[in-house]
């Protein structure tokens, strides 16, 4: 097998940079659209009304779990086809509250690259607002369904060099937490890059288990 080069687009993503985005279609039914182009609080000693109350912040989650166990073998092995499954965790300013592990392989012409990032907030409250943020980002999006309190998918076509490169983007709110998968592929020597399908697929796939393993870890 001769050696490629990687377009630019898929070398700039082999710096420890994680890609948050999202947006998506609902999965309930039929085949996916293409989109290429808690309080409580005290009062004080008496009943009185003018008596100060403190609020308590719903926070379900305190730390980022491991981002690098979080995906099964098995999906890995599936999802990125010759990547050494124990992954790759990009270094953080504050692992406590933001943790990355990436996955990436070419086996004979074909590339895939796979991030799963989780990300604390100090709230339920915090995540939902950066949750919509991020959403209102990406266009072309609906809900998938079963994934935390809410969660969205993107899927988008890039082409340099004549090179195709197709990726997915999920992200999902679960209490305080964000968790942001992104999952993206290439063939090389047709050019061509993986359907919108396998991508939306595999991305949501492995949401799942990171979704799973956040929760495993409460």
């Amino acid at each position: 097998m001769r050696s490629l080069p990687l377009p630019l687009a898929l070398t700039a993503r082999l710096s420890p940079v994680v890609v948050l985005a999202a947006a998506g279609w609902s999965l309930s039914s039929g085949p996916a659209p293409t989109a290429d182009n808690d309080s409580a609080s005290k009062g004080g000693g008496t009943r009185s009304a003018s008596a100060p109350a403190t609020a308590a912040a719903s926070k379900a989650y305190s730390a980022a779990p491991s981002p690098c166990g979080s995906v099964s073998t098995k999906n890995v092995k599936s999802l990125v086809p010759g990547a050494k499954t124990a992954g790759k965790e990009i270094p953080s300013t504050d692992t406590k509250l933001r943790r990355t592990c990436s996955w990436n392989a070419l086996k004979g012409y074909d590339y895939r690259w796979l991030d799963v990032s989780f990300e604390i907030m100090d709230s339920d409250e915090a995540a939902q607002t950066s949750y919509k943020e991020r959403v209102e980002e990406k266009s072309g999006g609906g809900d998938v369904p079963g994934l935390g309190d809410q969660g969205y998918s993107v899927v988008n076509l890039t082409t340099e060099d004549k090179q195709q490169t197709r990726e997915g983007t999920v992200i999902v709110q679960a209490s305080n937490a964000l968790v942001i998968v992104t999952y993206n592929g290439s063939d090389f020597e047709s050019k061509k890059a993986p359907d919108t399908d396998v991508i939306n697929k595999g991305a949501i796939k492995a949401a799942k288990d990171a979704v799973a393993a956040l929760e495993g870890g409460q």
